[in-house]
């Protein structure tokens, strides 16, 4: 992302639309204290972290949290995830996925959300008709996906979350194999059709909430919330068509090494920031709209800051204690 042209243009680097009521004055803000902490991110990464090669350890956990910059996601959300292993180990796979046909109920599910992927984004509008665009590169991805996963074959979120990789990664290739970890490896069962493992996810948030906002967890129950109304978009997208481009990102580049834990904390964070507003709510859908509309708090914009809450906001969130947790979530809804 060219932060110098940004600022002031129509279009932001990540290719999407800004609406007329958009906000230059928060934006150039933003832009100003996040600039140069991605001139020192990127001299740290230039110093410590090869091209070829990103490692698995504690001070490459820190970097993760601290954002990863744009010229190395690629290799390091491959080599974090290790989707690299499986492209390298299947060479010709997505290749010859490509050239197999595709159950025809699940090609018109596939098409029909090709248009609804990121519409107000140059590189997916339907006028873009030029080499540029990235519509075909997503149909391509998520087909190969519908083929290889024939369990899961297609489910509606799938498509944000690879067309926004293809933004990012610039390779469809490697976006279908990062997309191939993400449903087998980092989210199982996540965009499964009977959907009980995302599920049992809401209800983990809601647990989790129960554990560290008990006050915030009770009100919320007395108004009769249920948990799926509050996350299931959330997490099936990974955030992505919700929350500000760079902010999801930056949460995708600690997912890539932490793994699904990183959805609940954001989760948490958004919940926990507008505990007083929730516990003001005097009904349901009140309540539903404070915390879906959390996304658009200013702060969550400021993605270095948002991303330095989550971690201090939850504490501490031992892995042992949310596998328990979660694994009680799967048996109830079972």
């Amino acid at each position: 992302m060219d932060w110098g042209n940004d600022a002031n243009s129509k279009v932001d680097g990540y290719g999407f639309e800004r609406s007329d009521s958009f906000d230059y004055g928060l934006n150039n803000e933003f832009t100003s204290t996040y600039k140069p902490i991605l001139e020192r991110r990127n001299r740290r990464w230039n110093d410590s972290v090869s091209n070829s090669k990103v490692p698995h350890n504690r001070k490459m956990k820190r970097f993760c949290r601290k954002g990863i910059p744009n010229e190395y996601r690629a290799t390091a959300w491959m080599s974090l995830s290790k989707a690299d292993k499986y492209m390298k180990n299947n060479p010709s796979l997505y290749q010859e996925l490509q050239s197999q046909t595709l159950d025809l109920k699940v090609e018109e599910s596939i098409k029909l959300d090709l248009h609804r992927t990121f519409p107000e984004n140059i590189y997916f509008s339907d006028t873009n008709d030029t080499e540029s665009s990235l519509q075909v590169p997503l149909y391509n991805v998520l087909k190969a996906l519908a083929i290889k996963n024939k369990k899961i074959a297609y489910c509606q979120g799938m498509n944000f979350v690879a067309g926004l990789l293809l933004i990012t990664v610039k390779n469809q290739e490697k976006v279908f194999w990062l997309m191939d970890t993400l449903m087998n490896e980092i989210l199982p069962d996540f965009y499964n059709p009977d959907m009980k493992a995302l599920k049992a996810e809401q209800e983990l948030l809601g647990q989790i909430v129960s554990w560290k906002l008990p006050e915030v967890h009770r009100h919320l129950v007395s108004l009769g919330v249920p948990w799926m109304l509050i996350g299931t978009k959330w997490f099936i997208c990974m955030y992505a068509d919700v929350a500000p481009v760079e902010t999801v990102l930056r949460i995708w580049d600690a997912l890539f090494y932490e793994g699904s834990k990183i959805l609940l904390r954001v989760a948490f964070t958004l919940i926990s920031m507008n505990s007083d507003k929730i516990l003001a709510c005097k009904d349901f859908p009140e309540a539903v709209h404070i915390i879906q509309s959390s996304v658009k708090n200013p702060l969550v914009k400021h993605c270095h800051s948002f991303m330095e809450l989550i971690f201090k906001e939850t504490g501490s969130f031992p892995r042992n204690e949310i596998t328990k947790m979660r694994k009680s979530c799967i048996e109830k809804i079972t």
